[in-house]
């Protein structure tokens, strides 16, 4: 847990009963590579902070597997929209290695906003933080090259090659693989 408060501490320093209640409401979980954390079709309950590992969130459209997004160690992960509607995800959360993460349960995490006004002001940060990403990734999308995207994603996430097959770092940069094979090649 050391290092999911270090995380939070680049937010929001927590109080010590703060740090307790959610260590209380958290477990470690181990996941095997290439497993889901979280299938497509599921409800999130949990907010994810990997301690070892590397996440990927994924979609299917027009029977194509697509990559949204990557979670490397140190991060959060989770399917928000689903977390704060109830509703199930159209997307799925997959672990590309073997990882552990500490799951959080979303309701008591919840419920423990009013209790603690630094644990909603942290996930008040954490969540803004995520949404300008979001914001920043369509951007990328709209506006950018899928050269000048891939140079951005090995400038964020120098070892991703090493890490993950071609063809999802593809997928993400919304690219075939043959495309960013001649991307490759020119650098």
């Amino acid at each position: 847990m050391t290092s999911l408060f270090r995380y939070f501490d680049q937010y929001n320093i927590l109080s010590e009963e703060a740090r307790t209640a959610i260590r209380a409401i958290s477990t470690i979980q181990t996941i095997r590579k290439n497993q889901d954390l979280q299938p497509i079709g599921h409800t999130c309950r949990a907010i994810y902070f990997i301690n070892r590992g590397l996440a990927r969130i994924y979609y299917f459209k027009d029977d194509i597997d697509i990559t949204e997004s990557f979670a490397f160690e140190n991060q959060i992960i989770a399917r928000v929209e689903s977390l704060f509607s109830g509703k199930p995800s159209r997307k799925g959360i997959q672990m590309l290695e073997p990882s552990e993460v500490v799951a959080i349960h979303a309701t008591s995490l919840f419920s423990l906003y009013d209790a603690f006004p630094d644990i909603e002001r942290l996930f008040r940060k954490i969540f803004e933080a995520g949404y300008v990403d979001t914001v920043n990734r369509i951007e990328s999308l709209q506006f950018h090259s899928a050269e000048e995207r891939y140079r951005d994603l090995l400038e964020s996430s120098p070892d991703i090659l090493k890490r993950v097959p071609l063809k999802l770092i593809a997928s993400y940069l919304g690219i075939t693989p043959v495309s960013l094979s001649r991307i490759r090649a020119q650098h």
